[in-house]
């Protein structure tokens, strides 16, 4: 059983000049659009309430931080590290033309050009799969990630859908995880993935 034991802070920035340096390459970069559950699931994750902002205005938060997560293999007591990285929501409507395109310069910035990244998790509302921006987000992934770097799509809040909606989504997206933070769904799963990935990559460096 994989498990995190330890999340802490460590810095947030405005852009990619801020970042910390750091020769480990085991960034985990998870992004969304505004309100579908970023922060709540990163708190989930660490079991650790206030480690991520859950903000109450959508779009507010618009700095990149960054938190140190410690895993550990309970199998054979192992501990292994890795940044977790929290980019600001996009796709929020109700901030200014000029601050969205600093804000979503600094994102594509970003996402180009920080080659620590291992693993990118693109969250989506599992209550509205098939948005355009979403779609975008994917595209853009696709096409500015190396082969050294993985995505991995997240449903949230999955206990939203009744069992026969959740039946239709795993049915149009069968690869898909699926999680509630609330409800505690999928957590473990995500878990392990997270540090299967890092892991693999670790060997083929």
């Amino acid at each position: 059983m994989i498990e995190i034991v330890d999340a802490k802070f460590v810095i947030s920035a405005a852009n990619i000049n801020g970042a910390p340096d750091t020769d480990e390459q085991n960034e985990v970069v998870f992004m969304a659009r505004s309100n579908v559950g970023k922060s709540s699931l990163l708190n989930a994750l660490t079991n650790h309430k206030g480690l991520a902002k859950v903000s109450s205005t959508p779009g507010k938060t618009r700095l990149i931080n960054y938190f140190d997560v410690t895993f550990i293999d309970r199998d054979d007591a192992k501990k292994s590290f890795a940044k977790f990285v929290d980019l600001p929501g996009f796709g929020y409507a109700k901030v200014s033309k000029s601050i969205k395109y600093d804000w979503e310069k600094n994102l594509t910035d970003y996402i180009s050009s920080r080659k620590q990244i291992k693993l990118f998790i693109h969250l989506i509302d599992s209550r509205h799969p098939f948005l355009e921006i979403d779609k975008s987000v994917s595209d853009f992934l696709l096409e500015f990630s190396d082969e050294t770097q993985h995505i991995l799509q997240i449903f949230t809040k999955i206990d939203k859908l009744n069992q026969k909606e959740q039946d239709a989504l795993r049915r149009e997206f069968p690869k898909a995880i699926m999680v509630s933070s609330s409800k505690k769904k999928g957590l473990e799963k995500v878990v392990t993935i997270i540090h299967n990935i890092l892991k693999e990559s670790s060997n083929e460096c």
